[in-house]
């Protein structure tokens, strides 16, 4: 019997950024066992170029990106989501859309490092400070026992992980 593959679904106001980092970074590290999408409240449409960098590094294909809305996940032919991580505090505070299935759900905070102004050198640190944070409570969240996480003790694990320090 194969083992079921959870999908997760990032939501952050822009999609341009961190969601695009945690998308990547739990389908890549997730082995299998996790498929990662990502989404925005208001989409600035496009990727940020750094975070793109970080996530090609990671070996995500690239090319499946793209900064979309969070209505896409909404509709009845939407993937069903098993998990939904907000990323961001503005996302974290907006009145998302209906998800079906009751997902279990948690904020996750980080800076935003797509607001860091300077040069190219401090905003790829900015950039990479982040993707650690994020990949830091991922491996956390990645090594959850499987059988906890079709739990209802899954809510509250995801919210220990966010509320731990990066």
């Amino acid at each position: 019997m194969s083992e079921k593959i959870h999908n997760v679904l990032f939501l952050c106001t822009g999609n341009s950024a961190r969601s695009i980092m945690a998308e990547a970074l739990v389908t890549t590290l997730g082995r299998g066992r996790f498929q990662g999408y990502s989404a925005g409240s208001r989409p600035g449409g496009k990727v940020n170029p750094h975070a793109m960098e970080l996530v090609e590094k990671a070996g995500y294909p690239v090319d499946r990106l793209r900064s979309k809305s969070w209505d896409e996940f909404a509709g009845p032919d939407a993937p069903h989501m098993d998990f939904i991580i907000t990323v961001c505090d503005n996302a974290a505070g907006e009145a998302c859309p209906y998800w079906p299935g009751h997902p279990a759900t948690a904020h996750w905070g980080f800076e935003d490092p797509a607001a860091v102004e300077g040069s190219d050198a401090e905003k790829r640190a900015a950039f990479a400070k982040v993707y650690g944070q994020i990949r830091q409570r991922m491996e956390a969240f990645l090594s959850l026992p499987p059988d906890l996480l079709d739990t209802p003790a899954i809510r509250q694990k995801l919210a220990r992980i966010g509320a731990s320090p990066v």
